[in-house]
């Protein structure tokens, strides 16, 4: 797991800190689970400082995604020579 969130790193310089924390415990909980996903069995499922409080605080967070998205495409996934629509 720690591979899948060493990935992320790329993303720190658009998103503080905190988000990335809080996201960092989102995604680990979330592969840890089964069934249906909530707000409430995330922050079941994370470890210390996943209430369902944080969970709140994360979900109404304002998050550039598109730039997110753009970002790790280009660190993880793009090579010149491609062709990509």
């Amino acid at each position: 797991m720690p591979d899948i969130l060493s990935l992320l790193q790329c993303l720190l310089p658009q998103i503080n800190a905190t988000t990335m924390r809080q996201l960092n415990q989102i995604i680990q909980a979330m592969l840890a689970m089964n069934g249906r996903i909530t707000m409430l069995g995330i922050s079941r499922w994370a470890e210390m400082g996943g209430s369902y409080r944080t969970m709140l605080r994360f979900f109404h967070t304002v998050i550039p995604w598109a730039t997110l998205f753009w970002i790790f495409f280009r660190k993880h996934l793009w090579r010149k020579n491609e062709v990509y629509l």
